[in-house]
């Protein structure tokens, strides 16, 4: 019974274990600082031409990241983004379905950027932050 309970115990922690958010780069790209990639995915670094990819509202992964790096809750960020589309002083990041687009846009483009689970890090992009 007591083995049952443990292995139960150790099933139900490895399903919830999960490796940190990281910020990936193409990696010919050059290296960036956490306030840089805040103002990326804030929309206030036009100048850096840096493409900023997001994952689609409601997933774990986007609120750790906008959590660690730009401080904001999802419902902050739809706030904050109506506002700016409103005022026509920007456009949120392109945002897609999954972590795997976003390794994929990231590793076939050489100003993007974006976040994935460090587990799905690979040779074909390159971590420039660990939140």
């Amino acid at each position: 019974m007591l083995k049952k309970t443990v292995l139960a115990l150790c099933l139900a922690a490895s399903s919830f274990a999960q490796a940190a958010v990281v910020v990936i780069a193409n990696p010919a790209a050059a290296d960036l600082d956490a306030s840089t990639i805040k103002k990326v995915y804030l929309g206030k670094a036009k100048s850096l031409n840096i493409e900023a990819i997001d994952l689609d509202d409601g997933q774990p992964l986007k609120s750790e990241f906008h959590a660690k790096v730009t401080g904001k809750t999802e419902a902050q960020l739809q706030a904050y983004w109506a506002k700016k589309v409103f005022t026509g002083k920007g456009q949120p990041p392109k945002a897609v379905s999954s972590s795997a687009i976003v390794k994929n846009t990231v590793a076939n483009t050489a100003n993007a950027i974006g976040y994935i689970d460090e587990s799905e890090v690979d040779g074909s992009v390159k971590v420039i932050l660990r939140p």
